[in-house]
Parts: structure tokens; sequence; C-alpha cells
């Protein structure tokens, strides 16, 4: 008879990223069922009035809303792909706020610049994650090749996407989730070598 064999448990292994995916899909399936008027109302942001506190608001949860079901599993897959090996390296407190800088940067430069354009979803953290994550082996005092090499790609690419595609998505908002993480990549990086 063999020995007792522990049964493998489901572990709710990354709090803050799952419980991210899990309002993400929360609010993409009340937006479609109120056919887009919920995520219009509250879950994506644009140009308004600065005297409207839902303004303030939206400048952070737009992030939950998607514009469908496409939207958010492309989302999710890299949020949950990246998002554990962050959590475990960062901290849960610390994830929470580079979502937050991240969404509130990529708000405020869509609200200054492009009036006309209307954001929702996560792909901004997306990138902000897809960078960060190109820091996992920094040495103090050196660049890592992933990292340039990530940065060319996925901005480069936003860059040409947004000059020769039109389309409806919002190539700033990955631009700008790529210059945040990589920013805060830096400094965290930095600041735990030192």
């Amino acid at each position: 008879m063999a020995g007792n064999k522990k049964r493998p448990i489901i572990t709710f292994n990354s709090p803050v990223v799952l419980g991210f995916v899990i309002a993400c899909f929360a609010v993409t399936l009340t937006g479609i069922i109120s056919g887009g008027r919920i995520t219009r109302a509250l879950f994506m942001t644009y140009r308004s009035s600065l005297m409207n506190p839902l303004t303030y608001l939206r400048f952070f949860t737009y992030v939950l809303g998607h514009s469908g079901w496409s939207h958010f599993v492309g989302n999710a897959c890299y949020l949950l792909l990246l998002g554990p090996m962050l959590e475990e390296k960062y901290g849960a407190r610390m994830l929470i706020q580079i979502i937050a800088i991240t969404a509130f940067a990529t708000a405020i430069l869509n609200y200054i610049f492009f009036p006309s354009v209307a954001l929702c979803g996560a792909s901004g953290i997306v990138f902000a994650f897809i960078i960060l994550a190109s820091f996992t082996g920094f040495k103090d005092g050196e660049i890592p090749l992933t990292f340039i090499l990530v940065a060319v790609i996925y901005i480069g690419q936003q860059v040409i996407e947004g000059i020769t595609v039109k389309d409806d998505v919002s190539n700033m908002a990955h631009i700008m989730g790529g210059v945040v993480g990589a920013i805060l990549g830096y400094m965290l990086n930095v600041r735990r070598k030192s």
C-alpha cells in the first residue's frame, strides 16, 4: 500500500492579481448586460467636467471595464501570467500601488492630450507588467538586454501602430503603461539593491 499522498489543492496564490482579474470580469459582465451604459458611466475615462466627482473616480476605475470579452480575455491572460511573479517579487501592497499609479498616469495623460478619446481596460497595466517582468534579472549598474528588447518590441510596435493603424485601440495607454513600468521597475530594483 502506497504511503499517504497529499492531494493537490488549489491555492489563492496571488490575491491582488486574482482579485483584480475577478473585478475586471464582474465589471465587464455588468457592462455587457447593461449594453455598455454602466461601463460608460463608471468604468471608462474621458474628458468630463472636473466638477463631477465621477471624473476622479473614473481616473482609476476605467482599468476594470473592458469593451467586450475578447478585450477582457486578452488582458486577463497577461495579468494572470505575469502578475503572480510580480506580486511575489514586489509584494501585494506595491503591486496595488503600481496598478494605481499606472491607471492614474494614463488617465491624466489621456484627459489632457486626447480629449476626444475614451479609455477602458487594463491594457496599460498589462504593458506595465510586461516591462516590470523584464527587470526580474536586474543587477545594479546593468541594464538587462531583455528589458531593452521588450521595450523596443512592445513600445516600438505601439508607436508604429499609433501612427499607421486606425482602430479603437489606445496605443497611448500601452505606451504610458510601458513607461510607468520602466520607471517603477528601475526605481524598485535600484532601491532593492542598495
